[in-house]
């Protein structure tokens, strides 16, 4: 009896590896995916950073302040008296001054935040109209009412 060790044979072309352009398409392919996931971490990070640290915004304030007529009476106040814990320290400064005729007043909103220096978080400029004040300068009033 002969045994027969069968050997496998290479026909031309016929082989069983990738060739260069296969392994080129799949790495293209993973790195895709890679930087498409890192671009999502990325873009998670930052929304969790921004989520930490509270986004100052003084018009819920102004619109208060605004409604009441309180304006006038303030310089200067506390964030956090108004919106709460996560803003305490921010300062607020109202600068408020006739701009017209017939009551008409501009005030400037400076919110500035609690770290050392006081850099300036925000501005707001709004005008109002307040027929119950006091006779301005631009009245033509010298004496208050």
């Amino acid at each position: 009896m002969k045994t027969e060790l069968k050997i496998g044979r290479r026909r031309g072309r016929e082989q069983r590896a990738f060739s260069l352009l296969e392994v080129m398409i799949a790495i293209g392919i993973f790195f895709m995916a890679v930087f498409a996931i890192l671009g999502l971490v990325s873009s998670s990070l930052e929304n969790a950073r921004r989520l930490q640290r509270p986004i100052v915004d003084a018009g819920p304030v102004v619109g208060y302040l605004l409604h009441t007529n309180q304006v006038e009476g303030i310089q200067v106040f506390d964030l956090g008296d108004f919106l709460g814990n996560a803003y305490r320290g921010y300062q607020v400064t109202c600068d408020t001054r006739e701009i017209d005729t017939n009551h008409w007043y501009q005030v400037n909103f400076i919110v500035q935040s609690p770290d050392p220096g006081r850099p300036v978080v925000s501005k707001m400029t709004m005008k109002y109209y307040s027929p119950h004040s006091r006779a301005g300068s631009l009245d033509g009033a010298t004496v208050a009412r």
